[in-house]
């Protein structure tokens, strides 16, 4: 059992799931597109926006509790759609689904995930959200919603901006490929992380789980490879997206704005919420933060439609920023990995923890006690984006 208890920060938790996690598989969810200035912007871009300081105010009764879609979230935190999450840890999906259900938080569901959407709602109850890479193979799309429904999704979260795959250094010079190339260099580092293989030794989990066996013709990981990097839909449109909302009849959330005027499709589009968001830095390189993106689609839509952002989130000070700019729910990926790479479903805990406290008592100094009245006013003047 990892003692957590000098854990701080997530910073923390990254360097020990740089330890512990084969470095195939940390790099690839520590990595960014080209030269990866928009997945550093994402996280650098928040340092600037300054708080502002109350004094001689009661800091009693304080609640971060709030809404996401209409559903009760103990912080307006949610696990983000992360691929190959099993591959961090063993069962990573469910250890971080179950973190996640015991905190009060909502998790989605990578279609890209390890443990599949029926392996999820069996360990870890219904009501995650599930999120959906749009593939050529549309039948396989429509049993993928048809799976989600009847495992009890609560959401169904469409990813717009993964229509072609941005290029990852990192991924290309580690050899990451399904499966894996055991090169020399793997092979060696592979040895320094017995941690992590007495957990997948242990588990069944170790393929795509939402994909192996239910695609025609796609029996072991090299086929499955093949067939996965000719699936994502280069055609894909919002005529795509009114299809899909038709064949799932419940909650919509659109991930992968970055400008006003798509979010006006997506409020056209009648979806429930949209997601500002960049991939976290991992698709167009040079696209700006997230969080310089947000106020401006904000100010154009957040009246219509509920705006929630993801991408470069790392603290509890980065979740009340967001959350002065606008944005009613944000995503965290890579500092919930880092704690699960750490620690498993105890890493996701302490990570949803730091955060958590983070939020509050950054909220407290600024002289609030409820999440619902924090506005732009705690944020100091010229030190935020402005549309």
């Amino acid at each position: 059992m990892t003692d957590l208890s000098k854990i701080t920060c997530i910073e923390d938790l990254r360097v020990l799931a740089k330890r512990r996690v084969p470095r195939m598989f940390y790099d690839y969810a520590d990595s960014g597109s080209w030269t990866e200035g928009t997945y550093r912007a994402n996280q650098a871009d928040f340092a600037p926006i300054q708080l502002r300081q109350r004094v001689a105010i009661n800091m009693e009764g304080r609640s971060t509790a709030t809404t996401m879609i209409g559903e009760p979230v103990a912080m307006p935190v949610a696990l983000a759609p992360t691929g190959l999450t099993g591959m961090q840890h063993a069962d990573g999906e469910i250890a971080a689904a179950r973190a996640a259900r015991a905190f009060g938080v909502p998790f989605t569901l990578s279609t890209m995930s390890i443990c599949s959407i029926e392996d999820v709602a069996q360990h870890a109850g219904p009501g995650f959200w599930f999120q959906l890479y749009v593939m050529r193979d549309r039948d396989f799309i429509e049993r993928l919603i048809d799976r989600a429904k009847a495992a009890g999704c609560g959401a169904l979260v469409i990813t717009l901006d993964l229509q072609i795959l941005g290029q990852r250094h990192k991924d290309i010079k580690n050899g990451l490929s399904t499966p894996p190339k055991p090169t020399l260099m793997n092979l060696l580092n592979l040895a320094t992380k017995p941690r992590w293989i007495m957990g997948m030794a242990g588990t069944k989990r170790r393929q795509f789980g939402n994909i192996h066996g239910h695609v025609k013709g796609v029996t072991d990981m090299s086929n499955l490879g093949a067939w996965t990097a000719d699936q994502f839909d280069p055609r894909l449109n919002w005529g795509d997206v009114e299809w899909i909302k038709k064949r799932w009849g419940g909650k919509i959330i659109i991930k992968g704005i970055m400008e006003a005027e798509d979010a006006r499709l997506a409020v056209d589009s009648g979806a429930d919420a949209l997601i500002v968001s960049n991939h976290g830095g991992r698709q167009l390189d040079g696209a700006p933060s997230a969080i310089h993106a947000l106020p401006a689609i904000v100010d154009a839509v957040g009246k219509q439609i509920e705006v929630h952002m993801d991408s470069g989130i790392r603290s509890g000070q980065d979740v009340l920023k967001a959350w002065a700019l606008g944005a009613r729910g944000t995503y965290i990926g890579r500092a919930f990995l880092w704690g699960l790479g750490a620690a498993g479903e105890a890493g996701v805990a302490k990570a949803l923890e730091i955060i958590h406290k983070e939020l509050d008592t950054t909220m407290a100094f600024c002289g609030h006690t409820q999440i619902g009245n924090v506005d732009r006013s705690i944020l100091r003047a010229g030190t935020f984006p402005v549309v």
